[in-house]
């Protein structure tokens, strides 16, 4: 048997190897008594393309939003509510500035959709990075109507 399968038979983990219990007893390792803050440890930086795909996948999940698809510089774009729209953010400090282009469907009133989207992608954003969203421009390249055109009689 390897010393990884005898460690998690026995009970014990794989820190037992060097007579220590817990990983937080390892050298070096923060505990309450030694002092040492979460600031002392290092800092974590997200870079502003991962803040944008956060973004996006948060504006997919309003409803009424969709994206350009496909096509290149706007040629054969075609208009899609199953892929994310797109997202640059520029990061100042602790604050992103993003910029959305999405699609929406019509009729839908277009107020509401929009607050409930800002509203999503600043939650999701603040949540899963701790940065601030400062400002968020949305644009609005195409409408979808839900319905075709009647014809005339």
């Amino acid at each position: 048997m390897t010393s990884l399968q005898e460690a998690t038979t026995s009970g014990t983990d794989l820190w037992s190897q060097d007579g220590q219990t817990d990983p937080s007893s390892a050298p070096g390792a923060a505990s309450g008594t030694t002092g040492s803050s979460v600031e002392s440890r290092g800092t974590t930086t997200v870079p502003a393309r991962v803040v944008a795909r956060i973004a996006e996948q948060a504006a997919s999940e309003v409803p009424h939003i969709g994206s350009s698809a496909g096509g290149v510089l706007g040629v054969g774009a075609r208009r899609d509510f199953d892929t994310r729209p797109s997202v640059h953010c520029d990061l100042y400090g602790r604050t992103a500035v993003l910029r959305l282009d999405v699609g929406v469907a019509f009729p839908a009133p277009l107020h509401d959709v929009l607050a409930q989207l800002r509203s999503h992608v600043e939650r999701t954003v603040s949540t899963l990075t701790g940065l601030e969203v400062g400002r968020m421009d949305v644009e609005i390249s195409w409408l979808n109507p839900e319905t075709t055109r009647r014809a005339l009689r």
